[in-house]
């Protein structure tokens, strides 16, 4: 049973730590773009980038790594914004391993408690050459016990896993909607010939 816990709880800490870094970097994009994309056609790179500090998260990353490379062109932007989006991809799923690591191992911890139980319940049959069901209640209820908790474990991290997933999946989709309407206002700019330093 302890190995069960111990199991649970690290996978409940790296489940909060990913939820907690995923919920940190909610902004509303299409606000932020559009602010960004405006400030970048009003008043320069500079001001865009000042417009960028005050927010957080992967969307915000990407956008600062473009206006970083602006003044080489709107490719050298694009990309550093696919360069950045594979750093800020791994750094979403950072940890996600760990809780599938601690999924699949709580149950096999309770199957393996499962099968300490019953060798205790052959081996309690054997020492009182008896099969009541006295003598065999305390191995079988260890067997069902750590099964249940490991089962019960695994759960509620799939739980927390499927949460993180889903609000990677939304931070990815955010990230290519962003990218895209900044890369567009970049080449819209370059062409017509006013990108403001």
């Amino acid at each position: 049973m302890w190995p069960i816990l111990i199991a649970g709880v690290a996978g409940i800490a790296f489940s909060i730590e990913r939820l907690y870094h995923l919920l940190k970097g909610n902004i509303n994009v299409e606000a932020f773009t559009t602010e960004v994309a405006t400030t970048l056609k009003e008043s320069g790179v500079g001001a865009a980038i000042k417009k960028c500090d005050q927010a957080k998260g992967p969307v915000r990353n990407i956008f600062l790594a473009a206006l970083e490379r602006i003044g080489l062109g709107a490719s050298e932007a694009e990309k550093a914004i696919e360069a950045r989006g594979t750093i800020e991809m791994a750094n979403l799923e950072k940890n996600m391993a760990w809780i599938s690591f601690f999924i699949g191992t709580a149950p096999m911890l309770g199957f393996l408690g499962t099968v300490v139980g019953m060798i205790k319940a052959f081996n309690d049959i054997k020492e009182a050459n008896n099969i009541s069901p006295a003598v065999v209640a305390a191995g079988i209820s260890i067997a069902l016990l750590t099964t249940a908790f490991g089962l019960i474990v695994a759960v509620v991290l799939q739980f927390f896993q499927n949460i993180a997933l889903n609000m990677i999946e939304a931070h990815i989709v955010d990230m290519e909607k962003g990218s895209e309407a900044l890369v567009e206002t970049i080449m819209d700019l370059e062409r017509a010939g006013q990108l403001k330093s």
